[in-house]
């Protein structure tokens, strides 16, 4: 009896089995059937970045060595002015610089701005931001600081939290962002706001007002040399994350973006007991933390090796160009870096970061731009001659119409495709009426049937196509 029961039991776990398995296959089955999208002539397969690079068979190759990497860096920021070293920011402003500096960073627009309500701002809104400018702050002589960021920030064009808007009214777009900062990063502090609760701030490609509690400040000369330490670990996920440290609440499940370099210690310095957990699975960085006094303090933290991450930057390779820039599809679009996400010129930024190569912040200052090898057109340039050299571009290179910036993935049947932080969709269907959807995303598109307006296509705005090789 009890061997019959045995049997029946296996024989019933076998029949359960095959059920999942078949619901399973079914399951599979259905949902990539059941996959649609409204973004014209793309497929799911152009959602995985090995399908772009199974086309390249040289896709392994170096690109730049690290050492050429560094020159180029040099070069980029020997041509494009708004870049500076913060080696090379001056140790003090005069009064006239920094309340030039003040105006350019922090000018009320000239075209009109609005309330998430819809009511525009007048002149007695913008009153008490322009006051926080701390004006009357400013001194004949006024020294240069200097700090290390010690959480990602937000940096904006004015000292406050206000939320303003274009007559267009998509509430995503604060007008007022401008760009982030991330753990790690040296910037030169200038001028302090009215409440102090404001620091502005200029890093390598970008000035503007943060919050000062995300910055620690220190000597120059400590700043300078954390950010040059070597060995160090580079980010080169979309995010990674600290080890929880209880005692310690500024290095616990500190948020890591891609791109972040920070140094690493061993084990030899620090011993095998960090914060109450033994290192040998992690990664021992050093971490800035902003005491009490709003001053600097260099503090050891764990990075599990379970998050993508490593030692040094990443080699230069049409492949990790790709698979870098995979690792933010489908993440939502954010303005600025707002929404703890990236927009258009931040996506390229942040990849490339990851293989040490700088560029400035904005897409006209990188598309106007005299760095890398740029093929330019005028914008009323017929599509052939466009569509032309597209085609000679390389997998990984930048296209630039006004306003944006796309990474060229190749062609999939003749279309060439991108991906890029976008908001808007727009196209005409195959019926011919012109379709309005939204992206605001990390997206993979084509590129010839998107448009801006009924009468304007990407195409007809494409203005250059950079390559950093």
């Amino acid at each position: 009896m009890q061997k019959i029961q045995q049997a029946s039991t296996r024989k019933c776990s076998t029949v359960q089995l095959m059920f999942w398995l078949c619901s399973y296959f079914l399951l599979s089955g259905a949902q990539a059937q059941n996959w649609q999208s409204d973004i014209p002539m793309l497929e799911e397969q152009h959602l995985s970045a090995d399908y772009w690079l199974q086309q390249l068979p040289k896709a392994e190759q170096l690109i730049l060595t690290p050492e050429q990497i560094a020159k180029r860096n040099i070069e980029t920021f020997t041509v494009q002015p708004e870049m500076q070293a913060i080696a090379d920011v001056p140790l003090q402003r005069s009064r006239e610089d920094l309340l030039t500096l003040l105006r350019h960073v922090s000018a009320i627009p000239d075209s009109e701005r609005y309330f998430a309500d819809g009511r525009p701002l007048n002149a007695s809104d913008w009153l008490p931001i322009q006051q926080q400018l701390n004006l009357v702050g400013v001194k004949a002589e006024n020294p240069t600081r200097f700090a290390l960021v010690t959480r990602r920030a937000l940096m904006l064009a004015m000292p406050t939290e206000l939320r303003v808007f274009n007559e267009s009214m998509a509430l995503d777009l604060n007008r007022l962002q401008e760009t982030a900062l991330f753990v790690g990063e040296p910037v030169a502090v200038l001028h302090e706001s009215q409440d102090k609760n404001w620091l502005l701030v200029q890093n390598y490609h970008y000035t503007g007002w943060v919050r000062a509690e995300a910055l620690a400040l220190g000597p120059r000369e400590q700043v300078l040399a954390y950010a040059a330490r070597e060995p160090f670990l580079v980010v080169t996920g979309a995010k990674a994350i600290t080890n929880y440290t209880p005692e310690i609440a500024a290095i616990s499940e500190l948020q890591l973006d891609m791109g972040v370099r920070v140094p690493l210690l061993s084990a030899a310095e620090v011993g095998h007991n960090v914060h109450g957990q033994n290192p040998h699975a992690s990664f021992i960085i050093e971490l800035p933390v902003r005491n009490s006094a709003g001053n600097l303090e260099l503090i050891p933290a764990l990075v599990a090796r379970n998050q993508d991450v490593q030692q040094g930057y990443l080699p230069y390779t049409t492949e990790q160009i790709v698979r870098q820039a995979f690792k933010y599809l489908g993440q939502r679009y954010g303005w600025g870096y707002d929404y703890n996400s990236v927009d258009c010129t931040g996506f390229l930024v942040d990849i490339f970061r990851t293989f040490g190569l700088l560029m400035p912040r904005n897409s006209g200052q990188q598309g106007y731009g005299a760095f890398g090898q740029n093929t330019r057109f005028a914008e009323a340039a017929p599509h052939t001659e466009k569509l032309a050299a597209i085609r000679r571009a390389k997998v990984g290179d930048f296209i630039y119409r006004p306003g944006h910036v796309m990474l060229y993935l190749g062609e999939s049947a003749g279309e060439p495709f991108v991906i890029h932080a976008v908001f808007d969709l727009a196209y005409y269907n195959a019926a011919g009426e012109f379709y309005r959807g939204t992206l605001n995303s990390v997206s993979v598109t084509p590129l010839t049937p998107l448009h801006l307006t009924p009468e304007q296509s990407y195409l007809d705005r494409l203005y250059a196509i950079k390559s950093l090789r």
